[in-house]
């Protein structure tokens, strides 16, 4: 017989594209995120990443692999040839430097990402201008969810 462990973490289940539009954490103008699970051991992090506008998203790089699932509209990476579109599932390895783009004739992408470290912006020189981990996430969840009636605390439910 296995023992049930003691400690092990609840486990979460919840509609991951919400109904209440206050879950999407603004990120850039017309670029939103909604936290799934925010891992503070590993430094993983799950959110769905919601895009309303044509154009760069962002320029960055990621030190560990990032697995992605599109579930509305398109996006693609201005390296590469391929588009991720609805239904896609997209692996990305470590170290590459991506440009992700919404295409013009796209109005909304959203796409479940899971990334593990962090997510380093870059300019066309692949100098680092920010970054995003984990700490940071949930923090933007924290200021945002206090300032729209959620409460802070709100994102508690997603740290692991």
């Amino acid at each position: 017989m296995i023992p049930i462990s003691a400690g092990v973490p609840a486990e979460i289940a919840v509609q991951a594209v919400p109904d209440d539009e206050r879950l999407w954490v603004p990120q850039a103008p017309d670029v939103w995120f909604r936290p799934l699970m925010l891992n503070t051991i590993t430094g993983q992090w799950c959110n769905l990443l919601k895009v309303t506008r044509a154009g760069i998203v962002s320029r960055h790089r990621h030190p560990s692999a990032v697995f992605g699932y599109v579930i509305k509209g398109k996006w693609q990476y201005d390296e590469h040839d391929w588009v991720a579109d609805a239904g896609s599932f997209v692996y990305e390895p470590p170290g590459e430097i991506h440009t992700l783009r919404v295409p013009n004739e796209c109005t909304e992408m959203i796409t479940f990402f899971n990334i593990s470290g962090a997510m380093i912006y870059v300019d066309d020189a692949g100098n680092q201008t920010g970054y995003e981990d984990t700490f940071t996430k949930i923090q933007l969840c924290r200021d945002h969810y206090g300032a729209n009636g959620l409460g802070a605390d709100y994102v508690d439910q997603f740290i692991r």
